[in-house]
């Protein structure tokens, strides 16, 4: 996904279309499969390109290596080589991109509220998920 032009509000930073928190992170984030990308790493650990592709939302490989290199380019993740010859990379979760987890917990929560028919994690998922994350993080 390319930003679109879009009139620039005034006073507002450079390559931001408004001042807005929201519409900045919608940019980054609000289309159909840059957070199932996040959810990936985050919540099921997959590290690479074929676990991203083999997910069950089944998001087309061009568009998954553009959401990639979105998040890199945002410092939400970082690659790093696993393989040279082809060259095969692995995706990590930077301190960034772990910063989204409690918003990630809150779509969960609304959804179970608001969207009855959505599977449900076991027990404790989410904490232990969180517990991880803060070890990545060396918290």
């Amino acid at each position: 996904m390319r930003l679109v032009k879009k009139k620039k509000a005034a006073g507002c930073p450079a390559g931001m279309r408004s001042p807005c928190p929201i519409a900045n992170t919608l940019d980054l984030l609000g289309d159909r499969w840059t957070l199932l990308v996040v959810r990936d790493l985050m919540m099921f650990e997959k590290h690479r390109f074929g676990e991203f592709a083999s997910s069950p939302e089944g998001i087309p490989t061009n568009i998954l290596a553009d959401r990639l290199r979105r998040l890199e380019e945002a410092g939400i993740v970082r690659k790093a080589a696993y393989q040279k010859r082809p060259p095969r990379y692995e995706y990590r979760l930077t301190a960034r991109g772990r910063d989204l987890f409690p918003m990630m917990r809150e779509i969960i929560l609304w959804a179970k509220r608001h969207l009855p028919a959505v599977g449900t994690a076991p027990p404790g998922t989410l904490d232990r998920i969180e517990r991880r994350l803060a070890h990545e993080s060396g918290a």
